[in-house]
């Protein structure tokens, strides 16, 4: 039996990183084209989401346009709802630094869950880098199969040039 837990990431995330805004409502028409990369999507989340900023989203830019977006979601904690990367611009970081901004974000200790498809290895690969672990299996989690139910704790922020203060 293998041991999901997975120590959490040890690089720091004290501020949205290079590329990476806050989406507003103007990004909808790039980011309604990078949903069609997701195997469910959902547009309406999407909308009510930008429209009324009731969700955290952020977006990843090429040259100033979107190329990749995370929403997530409220609630007890926060849930990523969506994360896609447009496919030429994939194994760049860029989902790495979309979950960075997110935990940036948030309070210290909020509690962030998402899932994922259980053959996602490269996907299980990002999520367990930043502290996810599994705490469940669901046989009919997606149209194509099962999926994985993760969970992570934001940690506090910490700066590289400005040390913790005790």
């Amino acid at each position: 039996m293998t041991d999901d837990r997975v120590p959490a990431a040890t690089r720091p995330v004290d501020r949205a990183p290079a590329g990476v805004r806050r989406a507003t409502p103007a990004d909808r028409p790039a980011l309604s084209a990078l949903q069609s990369f997701l195997p469910e999507p959902s547009p309406e989340l999407l909308d009510r989401g930008l429209a009324a900023g009731a969700c955290e989203a952020f977006v990843s830019t090429a040259d100033g346009a979107p190329v990749g977006y995370l929403l997530a979601v409220g609630g007890d904690g926060a849930h990523v709802a969506e994360l896609v990367v447009a496919p030429g611009f994939r194994r760049e970081g860029r989902a790495s630094s979309l979950l960075s901004a997110l935990f940036a974000s948030l309070d210290p200790g909020t509690r962030v869950t998402l899932a994922v498809s259980a053959d996602n290895g490269a996907a299980l690969a990002l999520y367990r880098g930043f502290g996810f672990r599994v705490v469940g299996r669901r046989q009919d989690a997606f149209a194509d199969g099962a999926g994985l139910s993760l969970v992570a704790t934001a940690r506090p922020v910490r700066s590289k040039s400005h040390p913790s203060r005790s």
